[in-house]
């Protein structure tokens, strides 16, 4: 494991990651940072919490729209069940059971 120092908001956190995972962790540390700091520019939000909630689901929500938009582009908005279905058993493994 490697660590890594990263800077959001001025403020600076050192991150453990997996080897070969720094410039994965850069970018999405560098992402988070250029949300939070343009949610905290707008000066409609004052809170350090409330500003990385909002941006926590402003970047979720943009990582969410990406696979339909490809799906779009791509002409198709059919989803492959079977795979969905396929990922979902694998998640519930053994048990079956989502509770």
């Amino acid at each position: 494991m490697n660590s890594i120092e990263v800077t959001i908001m001025g403020q600076g956190y050192r991150l453990v990651c997996p080897e070969g995972g720094e410039a994965p962790l850069q970018a999405a540390a560098a992402a988070v940072d250029r949300e939070m700091s343009a949610i905290r520019d707008a000066g409609k939000v004052k809170a350090r919490e409330r500003i990385a909630v909002l941006a926590a689901l402003n970047l979720a929500f943009a990582q969410a729209e990406r696979p339909a938009a490809a799906a779009q582009s791509a002409g198709t908005g059919d989803v492959d069940v079977e795979a969905l279905i396929k990922r979902i058993d694998q998640a519930l493994g053994a048990d079956g059971q989502l509770l």
